[in-house]
Parts: C-alpha cells; sequence; structure tokens
C-alpha cells in the first residue's frame, strides 16, 4: 500500500465508547459501580492518555476496547464499545494491545516472540512470510534489538523485554494500540527511554493508540490528549489536548504551560470523590 492510502486508511479509524456503565457482583450481595457512564470518541491517529489514580478502572475500560472480555461478567454491564461503527464484543482483528507485564515466551528467541503472530492462522494467513521476516528484521532494527534477536527474555533487562512487547506488537502495524500502563515497572531511567521509542516508533509507524497511565507527567511528556478519569466508580474528569510538540524537552517539562496542565489536572483529580494515587515524576 502507497503512503498517501496508508494515511487514508488511518484517517478512517474510530473508537467510541458510548454511556459505558461496568459493574461487578460485591462480597454483601450486591453490586460494585467501577465505571460509571464513560462517554469517548477517538477518530484519528494520535496518542492519547487515560490518566487517572491506580484501581480506578482505567484498565478495564482499555480492556473492553481491546475485546477482552472476564469469565462470568457481561462487560460492559451497559452501554456500547464501536469500532468503525460496528459494536465490538470480542478481539477486534485491528486492535492490538501491549500489558505491562509484557509476556514474552522464555521458550523462544527475541526474534521468534517478536515473530510468534505470524505463527498464527489469522496473520499468518493475512502476511506472506516474505514480507513478515521483512517487518521482523525492522522492527528489531527499529527498537534497538538487532544485536539481541539470538537471545532468549531471561537473558535481557526490564527495558529490553518490554521493546520485545512493543515490537510485536507494531509489527502487525496495528490501526489501533491500546497499551496498559508499559512501562511501569521499569525503573525512572528505562521508563524515559521507552518513553521516547515509543514516540520515534509512533512518528514511524502512526496508529490510534490509547495508553493507559498513572503518572501525570508521563501523561504530559507523550499525549496528544489527555483524558482524566475519577477515583472508582470512574467518570471523565477532564479532556484537554495538548499541541506542544514531542518530544518535550525538558525545559518545556519546566515550562508555565507544562506547570499549568499539571496543575489542572491534580485539581481536577482532588475535586473529585474517592480514593487512589497518581504518581508526578517530573
Amino acid at each position: 500500500m502507497s503512503d498517501s492510502g496508508q494515511v487514508r486508511l488511518l484517517a478512517s479509524i474510530s473508537v467510541e465508547l458510548i454511556d459505558i456503565i461496568q459493574e461487578y457482583p460485591s462480597p454483601s450481595g450486591g453490586v460494585t459501580r467501577v465505571v460509571d457512564g464513560i462517554s469517548l470518541a477517538f477518530s484519528k491517529p494520535g496518542i492519547n492518555m487515560l490518566l487517572g489514580p491506580s484501581g480506578c478502572g482505567k484498565s478495564t475500560i482499555l480492556q473492553m476496547m481491546g475485546g477482552v472480555r472476564p469469565i462470568n461478567a457481561k462487560t460492559p454491564t451497559s452501554g456500547k464499545v464501536m469500532i468503525n461503527g460496528i459494536e465490538c464484543n470480542d478481539a477486534h482483528d485491528d486492535s492490538v494491545m501491549v500489558f505491562q507485564r509484557y509476556a514474552n515466551r522464555p521458550d523462544l528467541s527475541v526474534y521468534d516472540n517478536v515473530a510468534f503472530p505470524f505463527r498464527l492462522n489469522l496473520w499468518k494467513k493475512k502476511v506472506p512470510e516474505a514480507e513478515w521476516h521483512k517487518r521482523v528484521a525492522e522492527m528489531l532494527e527499529e527498537t534497538g534489538l538487532k544485536d539481541k534477536k539470538d537471545l532468549s527474555p531471561a537473558q535481557l533487562s526490564g527495558g529490553q523485554n518490554q521493546r520485545v512487547a512493543l515490537a510485536r506488537a507494531l509489527v502487525l502495524r496495528p490501526r489501533i494500540l491500546l497499551m496498559d500502563e508499559p512501562f511501569g515497572a521499569l525503573d525512572a531511567q528505562t521508563r524515559e527511554e521507552m518513553q521516547r521509542l515509543l514516540i520515534s516508533l509512533y512518528n514511524e509507524h502512526p496508529c490510534l493508540i490509547v495508553f493507559v497511565t498513572h503518572d501525570v507527567t508521563e501523561a504530559l511528556m507523550l499525549g496528544d490528549r489527555v483524558i482524566v478519569l475519577s477515583s472508582q466508580p470512574a467518570k471523565v474528569s477532564d479532556d484537554f489536548t495538548i499541541t506542544a510538540m514531542r518530544p518535550r524537552s525538558a525545559d518545556w517539562q519546566r515550562s508555565d504551560e507544562a506547570r499549568q496542565l499539571e496543575k489542572r489536572i491534580l485539581t481536577s483529580l482532588h475535586t473529585a470523590p474517592g480514593r487512589g494515587v497518581v504518581r508526578v515524576t517530573i
């Protein structure tokens, strides 16, 4: 496909949450509401940060968008998740998820972990073998893993393992990339390196990214759009865009704009009822 054709294809992607409510049975015999009437629309490539306190329901919302459904619970309890105008109740071919736990196969090399999706019938049929070998080689180069391709996950650092997980997702050229606190378990320096890598990879392979975090600084450094959720039950407390170019420098982090946005987020969270923790790493 030509570059212009790819741009048109990406521009046509849309994800919409319509009045999403999620409740789970509680030990007392009633129900606990974790998501309370959330409506959101995403209609173009970009990095969209879903920010809120730990335990507020961010991951629940993200998993709905990826078609992940827990056993013995109706998800969502009410409302709809729409992808390209069609209700999504299961895994979707256009949507790929990256988790904090990178789930790399310990019995496979780095190369084979990145190539693993092409062992599955869906992607084996979609992508010719020569093409996926080319994609894997390119992605290993772009993620700085080329010289690690024959190693096992046990021989890698945490950041390198997360690079493998990111490469495995992006090698599929997803139109929708859902990221559930993918850098949350990394040390501060490695987390910053991974953030810079994500920006670089996004520039090369633009798609619609929804990125869950409870780190205010991470949201401000990565996001085109920041959606702030309240404590459980989650509601949208704020929703704004950031126009500053990425990568955003240390000077920008100390700028009046960044400080005002951080204050805006914290004020929004503090005025909402409930409990939960957010992190500021600046």
